[in-house]
């Protein structure tokens, strides 16, 4: 997927997402999954508009079980913000932008 936000997998996910100095939301998402396709313009607008202070990173749940088990992701699309290693914000479900944001506010800032 081209574009402002990145493609995570089980292997860099520590190195992308947990050791990464800027705050970052991965969105656990699937192909067969409607709503994820829904929000997927959304977060990648705010991946381009907001590019300096959040990292928007996709992982595909049917191709990266590890980290997908080990957060505990249940239903998708949920939206995890990671900061210095650490879940800081659960996102569950899809969105329009502007709730996103709000959602995304003290990240954005």
């Amino acid at each position: 997927m081209a574009g402002a936000t990145v493609t995570v997998t089980d292997k860099d996910f520590e190195e992308v997402v947990l050791k990464s100095d800027k705050p970052v939301l991965v969105d656990f998402w699937a192909e067969w999954c409607g709503p994820c396709r829904q929000v997927a313009p959304a977060l990648e607008a705010i991946a381009t508009e907001h590019s300096e202070k959040l990292v928007i990173a996709k992982l595909n749940i049917d191709e990266n079980p590890e980290t997908t088990a080990k957060y505990g992701v249940m239903s998708i699309p949920t939206m995890n913000v990671y900061r210095g290693g650490e879940v800081v914000k659960t996102i569950v479900g899809a969105k329009p932008k502007g709730a996103i944001e709000r959602d995304l506010a003290e990240f954005l800032a």
